[in-house]
């Protein structure tokens, strides 16, 4: 535990983010698999809804700095060429 009270404060702060960010990546995911499940369904009408709603929250985490820009970048690269692939 911490020895002083700044610390201590740090590190309620720091488990507060770490349960947001952790959140965060979670919702991140469950959009991809939804996104992946149109996919396979051949559904064009919904995967578009799902591909705009999830990039915009890969791009939202990566600002926010709870995912790397890189990281961000390879996940909608990854889901924009599924998305090409069955237009």
């Amino acid at each position: 535990m911490a020895n002083h009270k700044s610390a201590a404060k740090r590190a309620r702060q720091a488990e507060k983010r770490h349960l947001r960010n952790v959140s965060g990546i979670s919702a991140m995911k469950t959009y991809i698999k939804k996104f992946n499940s149109a996919i396979s369904e051949k559904n064009t009408e919904r995967t578009e809804d799902l591909f705009k709603s999830a990039v915009a929250y890969i791009m939202k985490l990566a600002s926010k700095n709870i995912i790397h820009k890189n990281n961000a970048a390879r996940k909608i690269s990854k889901l924009a060429k599924l998305y090409n692939s069955i237009k």
